[in-house]
């Protein structure tokens, strides 16, 4: 099932100032909240929807991709191991909780989902492909070193048989409210415990093998499946691949950067391919068969008899695909003429009889004037 597009999930316009997108997420969150839609599916749905277009609308980086590209920008592709997967309920309250505010006093807000919930930092890699991967699409496996669940303790940081002790500032809740006295009145504020740090509670006997945090460093290996049509610079992010979050929590994402290799013969332009095909002399004047590359190969074009140099030879669709899956670009071949610097003898007197001939004198055609007209007007 495709995705709807995030603005329309916020109902806001493309035009959407920050303040106004946030707004309507907190609108579209206290709407679909599951405290006040309890054993609703639907809007569970719903409100996990809305938690996926704010993270995305609400940073400038991750709105730039996607108004650039849509989903595929955000990595919309499916798998538990590709980009995209979606938010749990740990990832919305422990990334966006303070939008709620204390709108949930009394829907049982205070539980559980008011500690706070530590979520792991991003990762960084940087992806080379060629263009063959580029246009078709690549599945890659890659290592990194990064923070994982320690095994020992299951990520808690707990020691085996470790009580928890409840924390006495805030009593379990992992925030603390506050009443402060205003010329406009009373101001309540919440905010996070000092005490636990949000957790709500510490431990009494941390592990030996993570030292209490949970984490630990290992090599790890990634799948990654890069849809195809991606360009150089373009960033994809594989959610819950990066560093693990301490004592349980949720882990960051992996932030893929693409870089584009070279190729030998071939240059892109958007999803255009270009190619600059050298025929002699001769070839240009009588017509030929050439062969040209492509990306998966060869393919045969013909060569008119007179093609002037600059001419250029559409291939249709044997571009590069769009990363959005509308359609493909093509492959553009610029023809150059070869003009040879050394002559035998023989190749100079063949030459010298041909000079004299009426087709061997420039006739270029109205348009062709024209072109020279203003090419002369240009750099006069």
């Amino acid at each position: 099932m495709s995705k709807r597009d995030y603005y329309e999930v916020l109902e806001v316009d493309k035009n959407a100032t920050e303040n106004d997108i946030k707004k309507a997420y907190r609108k579209m969150a206290l709407k679909y909240h599951p405290d006040k839609n309890p054993d609703d599916k639907h809007a569970e749905d719903m409100f996990k929807e809305a938690a996926e277009a704010y993270e995305v609308l609400s940073d400038p980086d991750k709105r730039a991709r996607y108004d650039r590209y849509g989903h595929a920008g955000m990595g919309g592709t499916s798998g538990g191991s590709g980009f995209g997967g979606g938010m749990s309920m740990d990832d919305i309250f422990s990334q966006f909780g303070d939008i709620f505010g204390g709108a949930f006093g009394g829907f049982g807000g205070q539980s559980q989902r008011g500690r706070r919930v530590n979520k792991g930092s991003n990762l960084r890699v940087k992806v080379r492909l060629n263009l063959q991967e580029i246009a078709t699409g690549v599945e890659k496996k890659i290592k990194v070193s990064k923070y994982v669940s320690c095994k020992v303790c299951r990520g808690t940081g707990a020691d085996s048989g470790t009580s928890y002790a409840t924390c006495n500032t805030c009593h379990g809740s992992g925030h603390v409210t506050r009443v402060t006295n205003t010329f406009l009145g009373q101001m309540q504020t919440t905010s996070t415990c000092p005490s636990c740090g949000g957790e709500g509670r510490s431990i009494t006997k941390p592990c030996t093998s993570c030292h209490g945090n949970g984490v630990v460093k290992e090599d790890d290996i990634i799948t990654l499946n890069i849809p195809a049509g991606v360009a150089e610079g373009m960033q994809l992010s594989v959610s819950g691949k990066g560093n693990a979050g301490a004592r349980a929590g949720i882990p960051g994402d992996l932030i893929v950067l693409i870089e584009e290799e070279k190729h030998s013969e071939l240059e892109r332009d958007g999803n255009n391919l270009l190619h600059n095909l050298f025929i002699s002399f001769s070839d240009a004047a009588l017509g030929t068969q050439v062969d040209v590359p492509t990306v998966d190969g060869k393919a045969r074009v013909k060569i008119a008899p007179g093609t002037q140099p600059g001419k250029i030879l559409r291939l249709k669709g044997k571009g590069l695909p769009s990363v959005n899956g509308y359609g493909s670009g093509d492959l553009l071949i610029n023809i150059n003429v070869w003009i040879p610097k050394d002559l035998s003898k023989e190749e100079k007197a063949i030459l010298e009889k041909l000079r004299d001939s009426v087709n061997f004198k420039p006739n270029p055609t109205a348009s062709e004037k024209s072109y020279f007209d203003r090419m002369k007007d240009f750099f006069s």
